[in-house]
Parts: structure tokens; C-alpha cells; sequence
């Protein structure tokens, strides 16, 4: 009895290998019989996926055409501003109101300095009035030929309006910082400015804070200036024709715009046309 249970085991053991060892070949010559081509190919035709894959190249072309109409944007502002930094020479207006459209206008301001009361911007390079740039900014060579110094921010009472306005009257090297070694330009006497109307600066990325106790001005804050000196938040940067023999060196109005749009244009244009090309490739050919 024992022996046949034994035998049936055996038998039903058997079939089942059997079973097995076919289902696995019958799955081997299955996935033979697939094709790898004719697979890639309806993957290619599937829709969904080959429109998706278009937004690539459609997108960076898009962007292309946007950094060029933000380059013609950029290119009319540098000229408007070009015009306002040249235009003819306007009288300082009696509504002060209307100086929050005369930004880069210059402006005739008469009056009186007062000099105990200078504020010093930097570091700071001497502009070449040529070029509108710094000359050598940043290298041994300039601090050699003393390009590199401050800005120098002057209160400035203005005769018939009846208000102390800022003047920066311009550059001077770092070891004419003090008034005393510039005796000769610090002018008691009163005079007539020309000057671009500049508005408040923010705070540049990674600039330290201004710290007005020490008289340490990394940026161009007119709340905090007019607060500390009695003068009203309104700044002129002197034209270099009001500069004063011995004094500071005006006309340090930088009016250059970065532009690098064009650079992202090509990037965003060379995208593009890679990606169409990888898309036809893929789908079309």
C-alpha cells in the first residue's frame, strides 16, 4: 500500500516538471519572437509621447523670442536714458512732486555746501567720462594710479527753494578722503551745481549694511542720508563741468545698463533647434 502511494507521488511529480519546463519555453520563444524594431517603432507612434517630447524644442524657442524682445526693451532704455542724461539743463522745480518723473534729468540747484557734514561712499572707481566705465576697476595697476577711492556726499542748502538737498559731488582717491587734504576745494562761498537727479538705491545682493555711525556707505540710502545730515531724501550727482579745482571729480554717473540678453537668446535659440533635430530623428525619420 505503501509503495503505491509512493509511485503516485512520483507520477504526479513528474507531470508537474513537466508542465513547467514547457510554460518556461513557451515564454522564451515568446519574447524571441518579438521584434525590437517593429517594438521602438510603436513606441515611436504612440501620440502622446511624441507631442509631449515637442514641448521641448517649442519651449526653448519660445524663450529665445522672449530674451529678444527683452533685448529691443533693454536697447530702448539705454537710449532713453542717454537722452535724459544730455538733454538741456532744467531749473530745480518748486513741486518737489515732480521730481519722481526727472530721474537722470539734470537739474541747476545755486546754493552753499556744508562740509562738515560729508558722507563717504565706497569703494569706488574713477569713471572715464570717454567710455562711461571705471578705468582698470579692480586691478594693482588702478590702485596704483589712485582709481580707487570714494564717492563724496555733500548736503547742499539750496538758496531760493529753502531746502538742504544732497550733492555727490564726485570721486576722490582714498588718501584725499579727509577735507583737510583738499583744503582748496572746499568751497564756503555760494555756488551753481548741475547735477542728474538720482533716486533711492536698494541694497545690492551680498553688500554689507551702510553704517552710518562710523560714516561707512556701501550704497546709496537717501532716507537714512537725510535723516543723519538734516537734508531732504533728494540726491544730484554733479556733472564733471561742476567739479571744483581741487575738489572732487564729478561726473560719476554710471548710466550703462547690463545686457547680456543676446547670450541667452543664442543659448535658448541653439536649444531649440537641438532639440527639433533630436525630436525629428526620433519620430520623423
Amino acid at each position: 500500500m505503501l509503495r503505491q502511494k509512493i509511485y503516485a507521488m512520483l507520477i504526479i511529480a513528474n507531470k508537474t516538471s513537466t508542465t513547467t519546463k514547457c510554460s518556461f519555453s513557451n515564454s522564451a520563444k515568446n519574447l524571441q519572437s518579438i521584434n525590437p524594431r517593429q517594438y521602438s517603432k510603436n513606441r515611436a507612434q504612440d501620440p502622446t509621447g511624441k507631442w509631449l517630447m515637442l514641448a521641448f524644442p517649442a519651449s526653448a524657442f519660445g524663450l529665445g523670442v522672449w530674451q529678444w524682445r527683452r533685448k529691443a526693451w533693454k536697447s530702448n532704455l539705454v537710449k532713453e536714458l542717454e537722452r535724459k542724461t544730455t538733454a538741456e539743463p532744467i531749473l530745480f522745480p518748486t513741486d518737489l512732486s515732480e521730481l519722481q518723473n526727472l530721474e537722470y534729468r539734470p537739474l541747476i540747484v545755486r546754493g552753499t555746501f556744508d562740509h562738515s557734514k560729508e558722507l563717504y561712499i565706497e569703494p569706488r572707481s574713477l569713471i572715464d567720462r570717454s567710455k562711461n566705465t571705471p578705468i582698470d576697476a579692480g586691478s594693482m595697476m588702478s590702485i596704483q594710479n589712485k582709481n580707487i577711492g570714494v564717492l563724496v556726499i555733500t548736503p547742499f542748502h539750496v538758496t531760493d527753494r529753502g531746502i538742504t538737498i544732497l550733492i555727490n559731488r564726485g570721486f576722490v582717491p582714498k588718501d584725499q578722503k579727509k577735507p583737510k587734504a583738499r583744503i582748496a576745494g572746499q568751497i564756503e562761498e555760494e555756488i551753481e551745481i548741475v547735477g542728474l537727479l538720482r533716486h533711492n538705491e536698494k541694497r545690492p545682493p551680498l553688500s554689507p549694511k551702510n553704517n552710518p555711525i562710523r560714516n561707512h556707505w556701501f550704497y546709496k540710502d537717501l532716507d537714512q542720508m537725510g535723516s543723519l545730515t538734516g537734508a531732504e531724501p533728494i540726491l544730484l550727482d554733479a556733472v564733471f563741468e561742476s567739479s571744483v579745482p581741487g575738489g572732487p571729480i564729478g561726473g560719476q554717473t554710471r548710466v550703462s545698463l547690463r545686457d547680456e540678453h543676446l547670450s541667452y537668446m543664442i543659448t535658448w535659440f541653439s536649444l531649440s533647434a537641438i532639440t527639433s533635430y533630436m525630436w525629428y530623428m526620433r519620430f520623423l525619420k
